[in-house]
């Protein structure tokens, strides 16, 4: 037997039917853990990125004839691989209803097929969309884009599968073992995985006998991310490989992704907050210093990404980060393992002249918690008929729920049966305890309720704010 570990891992990976392509990138990931080459990215290695021009400014310079020619070879494709166990839920987050549209319950993936439909109808262009599904969020997805009548799309695949990895123990660099249940055994390489996975599956060639030019990638949870003519045309103008949206930071950005330039190479580089050193932490989540955050929304030239890929056979050579973890990620008692992943945008320090572009908040409307679906689900929003998530100025409240009795969706839904309370008139809404909330309840000004240490009920009707339910003779 090889006295090498990773081959341990290479056996798992081929008997679990992974391409050699896949086990290649795996081995890239695993040696450099294994040389224990730095993962920090330091501050004093890098400068701030102070002066990336906002697309609002340079509006008037894009040619709308050249900017809709671009648009009609772009194609759209979603990073749809998670299943959203965090929030506890067992299929694909992108069927998580959102809200409603004309009583109609709307999903992420129905919104993002709205969205494109709605393009393709109002701009007459193709504006091919494809799916990297994991093989747990395929049939599911792909069931929707099926029985959808108003979607079609023969020529280009409307799916590609992401690679798996194994998770490797700590202590021995093995391949972990759980056999209670082995789908734990296996990781996502992070969404930098969507390179090989392109390579592999032939996309981009596909996109080029099709006469697609430009290919716009995002998540499938950020519903922000919608197919924009302007943002073509920017990208085509500037004569970009590879283009990052960024967007301004605020105080709960600070712990976001963003990008930096490399003293050293001149080169831009994304900096994720695991490869922040501890003892850079400050300047780091100092968003006077570091302006910008990475909306993971990326533009890349279809045939410089597959002249690239053609160099390295799809595996590029992407910073590694490690993710300390639990074989469970429930069970903080199982064994610690550590899964070796990468980041799309950081492919952006792989390309000559790789630029960035501001975008306003509207770009950028993610959801990670039931946090951020209250707020998607509030009153703060509007869904138009062209399926754009809506809102008077983006400027959301924070919204904090007692993750003990909120954090999954069925909790949530729980607490919350006549849909979420009133934002319009609230800056933060907090929620202590164990509450349950009746028809039309609305919030104001910094909105807390506070633990009574039992379940607790909120009448329909009631207004909450800083002293909580308001007694009925408020006014």
């Amino acid at each position: 037997m090889s006295k090498d570990p990773f081959e341990q891992s290479a056996v798992k990976m081929r008997e679990h039917g992974m391409s050699e392509i896949a086990i290649s990138q795996f081995e890239r990931l695993y040696r450099t853990w294994q040389a224990d080459q730095s993962e920090w990215i330091r501050e004093d290695d890098v400068e701030p990125l102070t002066d990336i021009p906002a697309v609002r400014d340079i509006y008037h310079t894009i040619d709308h004839d050249k900017a809709m020619d671009a648009f009609g070879k772009t194609a759209f494709l979603k990073l749809n691989g998670g299943l959203g166990t965090s929030m506890g839920l067992a299929g694909p987050k992108s069927l998580l209803p959102v809200r409603r549209h004309k009583a109609k319950r709307m999903r992420f993936l129905d919104i993002i097929l709205g969205q494109v439909i709605t393009a393709r109808v109002r701009e007459q262009v193709p504006l091919p969309l494809t799916l990297m599904n994991s093989f747990r969020t395929s049939k599911e997805s792909m069931s929707v884009l099926r029985h959808n009548r108003r979607f079609h799309q023969e020529d280009i695949p409307t799916e590609i599968i992401q690679h798996v990895e194994p998770k490797i123990d700590m202590e021995t660099g093995l391949p972990v073992s759980f056999p209670t249940d082995t789908e734990l055994e296996w990781c996502p390489p992070g969404h930098g995985d969507v390179f090989a996975t392109l390579w592999e599956s032939g996309l981009l060639d596909h996109l080029l006998e099709h006469g697609i030019e430009y290919l716009f990638i995002s998540n499938s949870d950020n519903l922000g991310a919608r197919p924009s003519t302007t943002l073509a045309g920017a990208f085509a103008q500037s004569g970009s490989s590879f283009m990052v949206e960024v967007a301004r930071r605020t105080p709960a950005d600070r712990k976001g992704g963003h990008i930096v330039r490399d003293r050293h190479t001149g080169h831009l580089t994304l900096r994720e907050m695991t490869q922040v050193h501890p003892d850079d932490k400050a300047s780091a989540t100092d968003i006077a210093k570091h302006p910008y955050f990475n909306t993971n929304n990326i533009w890349v030239r279809v045939r410089d990404l597959r002249d690239r890929l053609s160099e390295t056979n799809g595996v590029l050579d992407l910073p590694v980060i490690r993710n300390r973890k639990t074989v469970d990620p429930t069970d903080p008692s199982t064994e610690k393992v550590i899964q070796l992943e990468t980041a799309m945008g950081a492919a952006i320090s792989l390309f000559d002249g790789a630029s960035c572009i501001e975008v306003d908040r509207p770009r950028f409307l993610p959801v990670k918690t039931t946090n951020d679906l209250f707020i998607m689900r509030s009153d703060r929003f509007h869904l138009t008929d062209s399926y754009e998530m809506e809102d008077g100025n983006y400027i959301f409240p924070q919204v904090e729920l007692d993750p003990r009795y909120y954090k999954y969706i069925a909790d949530f839904d729980e607490r919350f049966p006549y849909g979420v309370p009133s934002l319009a008139a609230a800056n933060s809404f907090t929620v202590k305890g164990d509450w349950t909330f009746g028809q039309n309840v609305k919030c104001f000004a910094d909105a807390v309720l506070e633990d009574n240490g039992e379940p607790s009920y909120v009448p329909n009707g009631e207004f909450v704010g800083p002293a909580g339910v308001e007694p009925d003779d408020w006014l």
